[in-house]
């Protein structure tokens, strides 16, 4: 389904053909996120993903850039993580040459304009203040920040006001140099495309990038011998929690079923919590449980906005599932159920070239290694009521509990 090509520079180059669609993405991937970052320059990640799209010599500046792919209809955006930093268009299969040239131009000519750092200083921002002021987007950032505390993993994503009023262009432009190399980067183009000929021209685009050594980061700091709460008090109507546990990173052999545990437990609307939560206390819209893994971390975490009332109840209902993991067997149906939701998912996202791209592309970044979806169901078809159990035990202990809060609250514990 897919073809790793791998150039003598240390490039590599994913392609996967899908003939029955019309549109094709083309995805650029580097190793470097905010986990690379020193606290000096904290965001500076995310703020070179702002600044490939002021301009290149081709493309003169930030609207040049945004208009081609408009006029075609394309979708373009870019997105920094914690280990990645990508950029994509997505276009008609028709449009791929267009596509291919406008990201790799960006990604490989942009001139960091000065004139355009300055104005994008207030635009992150901004961007920094909208996470802020709205508690249900800020709860992630949070939840972070009680789990790695003043470490890169800690950090937010964009960094802070202070960090990046400091970020200069030289700043941006010698983290460019040190890491958007071609060790460190992965082209990859799934849709209705010929392969072979894609990969001709993936070559002579990216023939000038950079063959510098590749920088590791830093490796995380994980210590905990009690219950942690880090709460922010906000006056509002409802309380944000985030309510877990550390977990296992994605090399772990239980990571998969983390995965469908937390599907039991908060993925869909007849899961677990949002039974308790919701429709029986009604004391939540929302109410989620995900599974975090990245390639030295890990967590599972429930997030809801609750009412300022019934806080205490619905904390004391989130601990309770967990516990009753540790202890009571899934039944085959309940754990069935959660298996089938998670492959359904999964391949209804694949239809979409983008989905395509991202879910070969990751895995490689990631892991240098690339599990196909056939063998993923396996492992999860694999997970066993006793593995849950086993699981649970390990990870939902009282050292291992976690709590982030906003609301109108000042002093919180976890109890179990």
């Amino acid at each position: 389904m897919y073809r790793k090509t791998k150039l003598k520079n240390g490039l590599r180059i994913i392609t996967i053909p899908q003939k029955e669609t019309k549109a094709t993405t083309v995805l650029v991937l580097v190793g470097a996120g905010s986990k690379y970052e020193t606290k000096n320059v904290s965001g500076i990640s995310h703020f070179l993903e702002h600044m490939l799209f002021k301009g290149t010599n081709k493309r003169k500046g930030p609207m040049e850039v945004a208009e081609e792919l408009d006029k075609i209809g394309g979708e373009f955006n870019a997105f920094t993580g914690e280990e990645y930093t990508g950029y994509y268009a997505k276009v008609n299969y028709s449009n791929f040459d267009i596509a291919l040239d406008w990201v790799s131009d960006i990604f490989l000519n942009s001139k960091l304009p000065n004139k355009e750092l300055l104005k994008e200083r207030g635009v992150i921002i901004e961007e920094i203040n909208m996470y802020r002021e709205n508690p249900m987007m800020y709860i992630g950032d949070l939840w972070k920040k009680v789990l790695y505390g003043d470490q890169p993993a800690g950090w937010d994503i964009a960094g802070t006001t202070k960090s990046v009023l400091a970020i200069e262009r030289s700043d941006i432009k010698k983290y460019m140099d040190d890491h958007y190399i071609a060790s460190n980067t992965i082209v990859c183009v799934a849709g209705n495309i010929d392969e072979k000929k894609t990969i001709e021209k993936i070559k002579k685009y990216f023939s000038k990038i950079s063959n510098k050594q590749k920088k590791d980061k830093v490796g995380v700091i994980e210590k905990q011998n009690k219950p942690q709460v880090k709460t922010i008090y906000k006056k509002t109507n409802q309380t944000n929690i985030a309510l877990g546990v550390r977990g296992y990173d994605i090399f772990y052999p239980h990571k998969i079923t983390l995965d469908v545990m937390s599907v039991i437990l908060g993925g869909s609307m007849s899961s677990r919590l949002f039974k308790e939560i919701r429709e029986k206390l009604g004391a939540a819209y929302y109410v989620r449980t995900y599974n975090y893994s990245d390639t030295d971390t890990g967590s599972l975490v429930t997030f809801a906005g609750v009412d300022n009332k019934k806080l205490d109840k619905v904390i004391e209902t989130i601990l309770k599932e967990y516990k009753k993991l540790t202890k009571i067997k899934v039944s085959n149906d309940e754990l069935k159920k959660a298996k089938e939701c998670i492959k359904g998912r999964m391949i209804l996202k694949m239809e979409a070239s983008d989905e395509q791209a991202s879910f070969y592309g990751m895995q490689e970044l990631l892991k240098n290694d690339i599990t196909s979806m056939e063998d993923i169901f396996k492992k999860i078809d694999n997970v066993s009521s006793e593995d849950i159990i086993s699981v649970a035990k390990d990870i939902f202990r009282n050292e291992k509990l976690n709590m982030a809060l906003i609301g109108p609250f000042k002093n919180k514990e976890i109890k179990l």
